[in-house]
């Protein structure tokens, strides 16, 4: 998919990996609709990227918001070409311990915000890239979704966070199959330890200790790299179907 000139949404974009991946699309040619609940940031940025930039207030767990946003790129002379879902929150607790069992409504909270909030991004984007007219390689859209090696290597405490993101892998597959006959491409990209607004907020002997963990690069990834990651699954119409890890050959210890 040809980056230059395509309608581009995404959701999470105002921070992060999103912001990242917004302002690699946006330094590409691609006209970038950011969908985030942090309107100060989204607008911000949008500030600041000019021309081809714009902000849709939206909650992923909400199709109304969604589909605005959905519908703000698809507006575009482009048309959505490209989805990127980078929205995503954790929560740390165990299954059961002392104080008693895991408690229910944070589980449902990840669960809603992580997969669901990403599925209904996938659906509602995918919709719009199926109206589309193809390109001349018979493709109508790239959608890429973002778990985390968290998917695979769980640490204690972090059942819900982990189930979330299995469950995003687990759809990737399944999901490239049903849009392949309208030319709509899915993949999903599993980050290790990034150094993200999240992460920021450890203590630098924390950083430190995670970064250490990785066996190459020892140091912690830049949200840019997943960004060139993306716009590479973009452009690379054989990658489909496919989950790509991005973590410097970490396999996470049990904590």
């Amino acid at each position: 998919m040809q980056i230059e000139g395509s309608g581009a949404l995404v959701a999470g974009g105002a921070s992060g990996l999103g912001e990242a991946t917004v302002r690699r699309l946006h330094a590409r040619g691609a006209q970038v609709v950011i969908a985030d609940l942090n309107e100060e940031r989204g607008q911000n940025l949008v500030d600041e990227l000019g021309d081809g930039a714009s902000f849709v207030r939206a909650d992923v767990t909400d199709a109304d918001t969604v589909q605005q946003a959905v519908e703000a790129a698809a507006g575009l002379p482009g048309g959505l070409r490209i989805s990127v879902c980078c929205a995503g929150i954790g929560w740390a607790e165990r299954v059961a311990g002392r104080r008693g069992a895991h408690q229910l409504q944070p589980f449902e909270t990840v669960i809603r915000v992580n997969l669901i909030g990403t599925f209904n991004v996938l659906r509602l984007a995918a919709a719009a890239m199926v109206s589309h007219e193809p390109t001349s390689t018979q493709e109508r859209g790239v959608c890429i979704n973002t778990a985390s090696i968290a998917a695979f290597d769980g640490q204690i405490g972090q059942i819900s966070y982990s189930a979330s993101k299995g469950g995003i892998v687990g759809m990737t597959l399944p999901a490239a199959r049903d849009l392949a006959v309208a030319g709509v491409r899915v993949c999903t990209i599993a980050p290790g330890t990034f150094d993200t607004p999240l992460l920021g907020a450890l203590p630098e002997e924390n950083r430190q200790a995670l970064a250490a963990a990785i066996p190459f690069p020892s140091r912690l990834g830049v949200p840019d790299e997943f960004a060139a990651l993306a716009l590479h699954i973009v452009e690379n119409e054989m990658l489909n179907g496919e989950t790509i890890r991005l973590d410097g050959a970490l396999r996470m210890a049990p904590k």
